[in-house]
């Protein structure tokens, strides 16, 4: 038996590819090693339309977002789970100035499909710092990616999709038409490992700037179902919250720090005036790229390769829409985003070479 394609990692991006080629009726295999602090595993899965310091549209959104929902939302009737919360995003005014600024953008077109209300007083009094009221966002939620993998996983392994196996490297073989690996033989792969690609042979020469990102869980004084988000969020779950997070590109490891924990305590007491307990934390390393932008493509030399990476920070909201054009792009030979495609480093390659 020939595959069309190995997969190689089981994150967000791994699991949504496969769905992807599973609705295409495409044979595959995964190869994935469960680890509890993998990036994925340790996301906390917001997904947001309006982001950053100057709050603008999260990029490509009106791409992302119509498709985002229905996706995850299939996925969760076919395997009979539940993984994915809606739930409106609040982010407080630190002045009048941002007040007034959003009261115009609001009627904007570009923002209208986002914007739920813009409050010109305090929402919730009893728990932010937000005398100056708030933007209060729809379209937007969190993925509980530990459920999403976890029932992904079950459903690939009922079909034989999926090999529980780190891979090794000695034992991949490119022929001239397929790529061997372990007596098992496919006519392409592709690479969805996360951070760890940055030790990938054929794939290290992209420019991927991996960051640490640490999260703490805690149990409020009083539960809300709105997600606070300024500098950090603050995500309820149940009775527990979590709170993230940090940015760290220097110590990449996935230990939670006492600098973490004092950074984003720090942040909360500024945002919230809610009392709390400290139950958690936990931290794990994304895989970042240098222009914020994934990796999407086919290796320029070996065309058996492909990667599928780097959806960094925001791999919840990008991973449906981007599995989708590529696979688009491998079956139907569909045009990729420029901006993703990864032909945009092809130079960085072929420097290495020289």
């Amino acid at each position: 038996m020939i595959y069309d394609f190995f997969i190689v990692g089981q994150g967000i991006a791994g699991s949504t590819l496969a769905w992807h080629l599973h609705q295409k009726n495409v044979c595959f295999k995964i190869f994935n090693l469960s680890q509890k602090n993998s990036s994925s595993m340790a996301a906390a899965g917001l997904y947001n339309p309006v982001t950053g310091r100057k709050m603008v549209k999260t990029w490509n959104a009106d791409e992302l977002f119509p498709y985002l929902e229905d996706f995850y939302q299939q996925i969760e009737q076919f395997t009979h789970s539940r993984f994915l919360y809606p739930k409106p995003i609040y982010r407080p005014f630190v002045s009048v100035a941002e007040q007034n600024d959003w009261l115009a953008k609001a009627d904007n077109k570009a923002f209208a499909p986002y914007v739920e209300k813009v409050a010109t007083s305090s929402l919730f009094p009893d728990a932010l710092y937000d005398d100056w009221g708030g933007i209060l966002l729809k379209r937007s939620g969190y993925l509980d990616v530990p459920a999403y993998l976890q029932a992904s996983q079950t459903f690939f392994i009922s079909i034989g999709a999926y090999q529980e196996d780190k891979l090794d490297w000695s034992a991949l073989n490119l022929e001239n038409d397929y790529v061997q690996y372990k007596g098992q033989k496919a006519r392409c792969i592709i690479f969805s490992e996360g951070p760890q690609a940055t030790a990938n042979p054929y794939f290290k020469w992209l420019p991927f700037r991996p960051v640490k990102g640490e999260i703490l869980f805690i149990k409020p004084e009083k539960a809300h179902e709105v997600v606070f988000n300024r500098g950090i969020f603050v995500l309820p779950i149940g009775e527990i919250s979590k709170v993230g997070s940090t940015y760290d590109h220097e110590n990449l490891d996935s230990k939670p720090s006492d600098k973490g924990r004092a950074y984003l305590e720090e942040k909360l007491q500024k945002l919230c005036k809610l009392r709390y307990t400290l139950s958690a934390q936990t931290a794990g390393v994304r895989p970042a790229t240098q222009d914020r932008k994934p990796f999407i493509g086919i290796h320029p030399e070996h065309k058996l390769l492909a990667i599928f990476n780097g959806l960094g920070t925001k791999g919840v909201s990008l991973a449906p829409y981007y599995a989708r054009q590529f696979v688009d792009h491998l079956l139907e030979a569909a045009s990729l985003d420029q901006e993703v495609d990864i032909k945009r480093f092809y130079h960085l390659h072929n420097s290495a070479l020289k």
